[in-house]
């Protein structure tokens, strides 16, 4: 589970079942980094545990659970793709090692989606993703996922993100 708890601030906005698989991703990934965690086992805990379940008293929202294991899956099978972009479209005195693992993990997410989900139009991918990161975080960290999403819509996909 990620050092930064989902905050629930008012500002974001009630998710729908591809959303909360996009939060559960981050968190999934944030834990497999942390842990060490294998993907079968990671999806095996959320599936049973997490999405659509009551933790700690907390009432967790149903999820796409075929869409969270795609962008899972997705995200490992294409790493090597992932993080060299990422870490590019980040500032230089910011490299992708050096930010925090939740921030990571949503960057992750997000590209892999750019990258292999074009049945997901850039804009909302790019919106999805800064309102997961608002739910983990108050600062600096959803424009900065805005800002390197955006980066990375416009090489991925130029025609999408033209005017």
């Amino acid at each position: 589970m990620p050092s930064h708890a989902p905050t629930g601030t008012a500002d974001v906005k009630p998710a729908n079942k591809r959303g909360t698989a996009r939060l559960a991703a981050a968190q999934a990934l944030y834990q497999m980094e942390i842990a060490g965690s294998e993907l079968g086992d990671v999806i095996a805990e959320f599936e049973a545990y997490r999405l659509g379940k009551e933790v700690d008293g907390l009432q967790f929202r149903e999820a796409d659970a075929a869409f969270f294991r795609d962008i899972l899956s997705g995200v490992l099978r294409e790493q090597r793709r992932i993080d060299p972009a990422v870490h590019l479209a980040l500032t230089e005195d910011w490299p992708l090692k050096r930010i925090d693992v939740t921030l990571r993990a949503i960057l992750r997410a997000g590209t892999y989606e750019l990258i292999a989900r074009k049945d997901v139009p850039a804009r909302v991918v790019i919106t999805e993703y800064v309102d997961v990161a608002k739910a983990f975080f108050g600062d600096d960290e959803p424009g900065i996922v805005n800002g390197v999403l955006d980066r990375l819509a416009r090489d991925f996909r130029p025609e999408e993100m033209a005017g």
